[in-house]
């Protein structure tokens, strides 16, 4: 029975291993994503977008009736004017058309190399120091233009300027003046029936944070009541590193969140959109609306307080929009503001909690979020001390080694053991190969005398898994871990080893460690046990570095700790347990 639970378990461990070094390479050699589409025949005709079916509600209507394609966006912003402003952390690029802000740049997150296939890793060995030394490119996020189309909209209903007005912009750079800590950049619209608005955007020295507000001065004889909105309109195309993997997560997840105390965190699928399916907290006086991607996110952060509608729609085919509508009265004779934060940048947890309640889950670990929480935590704060995340790494795998040791050296002594008695083992094969129901219960008397577990050696497999599961999250989700070098030719964690070296030393120290454990008395299960290393090998190439890092580690620890105890167990010196 045990043989037979051993064997089906190793099947199960290979079997996982054939379909995730299947699933690696074919991500690998994925054909990589073009660019944005051509317009569709509904921009091209230029028909309104749909009225989204989520919400239903009047304001809404009228903030999908005047909205334009992605395509159609395109060619009115090559026409209109653009500000170009830069911060120690962002160039953004706004529009006159309707204000929208159109691009935005991280200058201190740069786009990942592109090492997708063998001859572009040979080119980059070979090349020259010239191209070598080439610039990494600004992560874009935003862009009107290019791999995607993704823009931040904002304006007013009932007939006040919107996202179709052409506001009143010099164009030109700018940047926060010495000494000062924002720029407020001002757009004027026309005035329309005595109402004037004015669209200002203040940037942030070192922050993400852009301040949306409109300015609105009812110099009419009637009070105005109106509404203003905020969204996001996007592609529904994969961003960088989002293919999710084996085991899914957030790095899987692109579309919109939106975040509220009744409905707490929300994702929104786009194919949920297309059917009019998408389901989410419509109304509140608390939360906010987000676009996720791998690593960054866009978000408005409305005052918690105010009444919000919150709404999803689809614009055109592939395009979708997202967004936050506000209420606006404007007494007759008075002036009024309404105004939100937008945020555009990294997934950055201790940022993002500050800025807002629940901001913070955008960064989703999925189904092992009860462990890769709390190890996040050890390794920030680690990392706090260090200032390194490989050798944050190195230290989280020791620590978690020491805590396992007892159970570790259990399961050695078990092993060790079982090699001792391979030779009784052997006999006892001979003398019942007629029978095998009387071998197996001839060996588990044995086991049962000499007090040894024959699945002992399955423990710190089962004990490594759900760290292993956890930190292959960490790296695949935060972007704290994007592009963190170690030393030497690993300059990203959470990307493969460029040269294969650590996976190659992976793949020995297993090896190693199969030597040193006894051999299976099945043929079958010596010859899987032999195959294991090098499929799994095989499967780390695609593995983030800093995983592979961890397994190394942990592999060279137990080597050492397995063969010092077979050495006692083999030489009669290991004491007797109390």
């Amino acid at each position: 029975m045990q043989m037979d639970f051993k064997r089906l378990l190793l099947m199960v461990v290979f079997a996982f291993a054939v379909i995730m070094l299947w699933e690696k390479w074919t991500v690998y050699n994925a054909p990589k994503q073009v660019a944005v589409a051509t317009q569709s025949s509904e921009a091209q005709s230029g028909r309104e977008a749909p009225v989204p079916m989520t919400s239903g509600s009047a304001p809404v209507a009228s903030v999908a009736a005047g909205d334009v394609t992605a395509a159609k966006s395109a060619s009115i912003y090559a026409a209109a004017a653009k500000a170009v402003i830069k911060t120690d952390t962002m160039i953004a690029t706004v529009s006159a058309q309707g204000g929208d802000i159109i691009r935005v740049e991280l200058t201190q997150h740069k786009k990942s190399a592109d090492h997708r296939s063998w001859l572009s890793l040979l080119r980059s060995i070979f090349s020259s120091s010239k191209e070598s030394e080439e610039p990494a490119k600004n992560f874009v996020v935003l862009q009107e233009e290019g791999e995607h189309f993704y823009v931040a909209k904002s304006g007013l209903t009932g007939g006040l300027p919107d996202q179709d007005t052409v506001f009143d912009l010099k164009a030109g750079e700018y940047v926060i003046p010495e000494g000062k800590d924002v720029f407020v950049l001002r757009m004027n619209a026309p005035a329309v029936n005595g109402v004037s608005v004015s669209k200002v955007l203040t940037f942030h020295r070192d922050s993400y944070v852009i301040d949306v507000s409109f300015e609105v001065n009812n110099a009419g004889s009637s009070a105005l009541n109106t509404t203003s909105y905020f969204k996001f309109v996007r592609d529904n195309k994969p961003t960088e590193g989002s293919d999710g993997g084996m085991f899914g997560g957030t790095n899987a997840f692109t579309g919109p969140a939106i975040y509220t105390e009744q409905g707490k965190f929300e994702k929104i699928d786009f194919k949920k959109i297309e059917k009019n399916e998408a389901k989410h907290v419509d109304k509140a006086k608390d939360g906010w609306v987000a676009m996720v991607q791998h690593y960054f996110v866009s978000a408005y952060l409305p005052k918690s307080g105010e009444e919000r509608n919150f709404f999803t729609q689809k614009i055109a085919e592939g395009v979708y929009g997202a967004g936050v509508i506000l209420p606006l009265s404007v007494a007759a004779g008075q002036k009024a503001v309404s105004e939100t934060r937008l945020y555009v940048g990294p997934q950055e947890q201790k940022k993002l909690e500050a800025l807002a309640p629940g901001f913070n889950l955008v960064v989703d670990y999925g189904w092992v979020t009860i462990i890769a929480v709390p190890l996040f935590w050890f390794l920030s704060t680690i990392h706090g001390v260090v200032g390194n995340w490989g050798w944050s790494i190195l230290l989280v795998t020791l620590l978690i080694k020491l805590a396992f040791f007892p159970l570790s050296a259990a399961s050695y002594k078990s092993m060790a053991k079982m090699k001792v008695l391979m030779p009784r083992m052997k006999q006892l094969q001979e003398r019942y190969k007629d029978d095998k129901m009387k071998l197996n219960q001839a060996m588990m008397e044995m086991y049962k005398t000499e007090k040894v577990n024959p699945m002992g050696g399955c423990l710190p497999i089962l004990v490594q898994m759900p760290v292993f599961m956890a930190l292959y999250y960490v790296l695949q989700s935060v972007v704290e871990m994007r592009q963190a070098p170690w030393l030497g030719w690993i300059v990203d964690l959470s990307a493969k080893d460029p040269y294969f070296v650590l996976p190659i030393i992976m793949g020995i120290t297993m090896l190693i460690q199969t030597k040193l454990n006894p051999a299976p008395a099945d043929p079958i299960q010596a010859k899987v046990m032999m195959v294991m290393p090098i499929m799994f090998t095989f499967m780390f190439l695609w593995f983030p570095s800093g995983l592979v890092l961890y397994w190394v580690l942990n592999n060279v620890l137990s080597i050492a700790q397995q063969w010092k105890i077979t050495r006692m167990i083999e030489s009669g010196e290991a004491k007797p347990a109390k």
